[in-house]
């Protein structure tokens, strides 16, 4: 066990190491403009001298993304609920949901402007990232309210339990693996929404890491670019540690997909 946990710190960075050293050397040897790929030492003066605004940029990003995966969450748990107690609930609104999931963020992001008006982009950018994370916690909390075993459903007919009763001590329980891998799913994507939002917002009224790299990439500041693609991996990877970190503690001890392997 104590091996492969090394390993895999070990290779990554190793990897990682010789990737950006073959890299350094390809900008020098074939002396490559830096406008059009800068050097990873060039990235590096890059987060240097511009740091105040990768962070304040960085922080407007990780706010409307955990705004966003916040409100998906409450939102797509609250209607799986509905669905799980209403089949013809489901049956009405289910298509529509699934059009909305299915419908690219770029073609509504202009009507959503207009709603809001556009000078309030975040407020456009919150809704359409809200949109993007909304299914998979929608769609993974469904399934896994109506997994519940069915002889514990009729053990729970049996001592007459309420629909509350259930729902609690029967449903939710049982949907609690599905839910949290829904939302590790969603809060990679309510940061794909709000990059891809504010993009497609292509206005100014935001500041988060998006817009730096369209301002960068219009300055031809291009190291600066690649210094804010760093720091949304390092959100990314960030959210995404932290939600498998939470399942993991709340599954460990008693479901199987947390348990270590043999």
């Amino acid at each position: 066990m104590n091996r492969d946990r090394i390993l895999a710190y070990a290779l990554p960075i190793t990897v990682a190491v010789i990737v950006l050293g073959v890299w350094e050397w390809a900008v020098w040897a074939f002396d490559i403009e830096v406008f059009r790929l800068p050097a990873p030492s060039a990235i590096a003066r890059a987060f240097v001298d511009e740091w105040p605004s990768l962070l304040d940029a960085s922080l407007v990003t990780l706010r409307l993304t955990l705004e966003a995966f916040v409100i998906a969450l409450v939102a797509g748990v609250l209607l799986a609920i509905v669905f799980a107690q209403s089949r013809i609930v489901e049956l009405a609104l289910a298509p529509y949901a699934v059009a909305l999931q299915v419908t690219p963020v770029v073609s509504i992001a202009p009507l959503i402007l207009i709603w809001v008006h556009v000078e309030n982009a975040e407020a456009a950018v919150l809704i359409l990232a809200t949109i993007v994370a909304f299914f998979p916690i929608l769609a993974n909390t469904t399934v896994g309210l109506r997994s519940a075993d069915r002889q514990l459903h009729e053990l729970f007919d049996l001592y007459r339990a309420s629909r509350l009763q259930r729902l609690m001590r029967l449903q939710f329980p049982a949907a609690l693996p599905y839910l949290l891998a829904g939302m590790r799913i969603a809060g990679g994507l309510a940061l794909v929404g709000t990059v891809v939002a504010e993009f497609a917002a292509g206005l100014g009224g935001t500041t988060g890491l998006a817009w730096l790299i369209i301002e960068a990439g219009n300055r031809l500041h291009i190291a600066k670019m690649f210094a804010a693609l760093a720091l949304l991996s390092v959100i990314g990877i960030s959210i995404y540690a932290a939600l498998s970190f939470l399942e993991w503690q709340a599954l460990k001890r008693w479901h199987e997909s947390a348990r270590p392997q043999e």
